[in-house]
């Protein structure tokens, strides 16, 4: 199964029971939003409360660690999800908000059928997909037993010891003015980790904001890291952005990467690591 799925693709399969829709909108008054609008039969998903344990100190973890499998278990019980399920997930940043976090998280719990809205709601309202408002109602079902993500991660210190030796790409996914340290809209500290390479999230999207075809991201992607180690490691701000290059990737056909999850909101908080700059 693609992990991309186009609005006319998810008219057809709409109807299906096993179909599960979830909003995975972020942002301040979001709920509000959803409670107004959105895809009929679509469950909201939380980014701070679902998609993650958001811990005392980020320098330890990040903006948005991982939550423990077993709790995460037990939230998608709680949205009806079965390895079964169809689910079908989207916001309103073509993956970037928190779509591709949930699609990685899914995948990495073990779950197959899993994709991403291409064009996020607003190619599903073009498409004439059916809207509604309010709360939605749903089952909850058996919790699935996991022992541990299944997709590789890394760990600050791993992160460290694959620079150190030169055997993995460290790849930055975030705007190349965070990169380069001009500014730092969200973290304390501008820059990024030394070694790193900067490819903008962004330039997954056509002009339309839709993901590049397969095709090209394969030969895009091929090009830039031509001459870098062919093992990747993915990371963005707090580790939400970075799926959506994971996703690109994975669509794109190239193995999936590394994720560190803790990205630059850990490394740049954590006390005596190096901080890069451009400018």
């Amino acid at each position: 199964m693609s992990p991309i799925i186009s609005p006319s693709e998810l008219k057809e399969v709409f109807q299906n029971p096993n179909l599960i829709i979830l909003d995975a909108r972020a942002g301040k008054d979001i709920y509000q939003n959803y409670l107004e609008k959105h895809i009929k039969g679509a469950r909201f998903i939380d980014l701070d409360k679902d998609l993650a344990e958001i811990g005392e100190n980020a320098a330890f973890g990040g903006r948005h660690p991982l939550p423990d499998i077993k709790q995460f278990a037990e939230t998608l019980s709680r949205f009806g999800i079965s390895e079964e399920s169809h689910v079908v997930v989207y916001d309103d940043k073509n993956g970037a908000n928190a779509a591709a976090r949930t699609w990685w998280m899914l995948k990495s719990f073990g779950l197959q059928n899993v994709q991403v809205l291409n064009g996020g709601i607003q190619a599903a309202e073009k498409e004439n997909i059916e809207f509604s408002s309010g709360e939605e109602t749903f089952g909850e079902t058996s919790v699935i037993k996991k022992e541990g993500w299944l997709l590789p991660v890394k760990n600050l210190e791993g992160v460290e010891n694959e620079l150190i030796s030169h055997c993995s790409t460290v790849v930055d996914v975030r705007d190349a003015y965070r990169y380069r340290g001009e500014s730092e809209p969200i973290d304390l500290v501008a820059g990024h980790i030394p070694g790193a390479i900067n490819i903008p999230f962004s330039e997954n999207l056509d002009e339309n904001g839709n993901f590049l075809k397969p095709e090209i991201l394969k030969e895009k992607y091929t090009e830039l890291l031509k001459d870098q180690p062919q093992h990747l490691i993915i990371h963005c701000g707090s580790g939400v952005t970075a799926c959506h290059t994971i996703l690109a990737l994975d669509y794109a056909g190239f193995p999936i990467p590394d994720l560190y999850v803790g990205s630059w909101s850990e490394w740049s908080r954590r006390e005596g690591k190096e901080i890069a700059r451009e400018i």
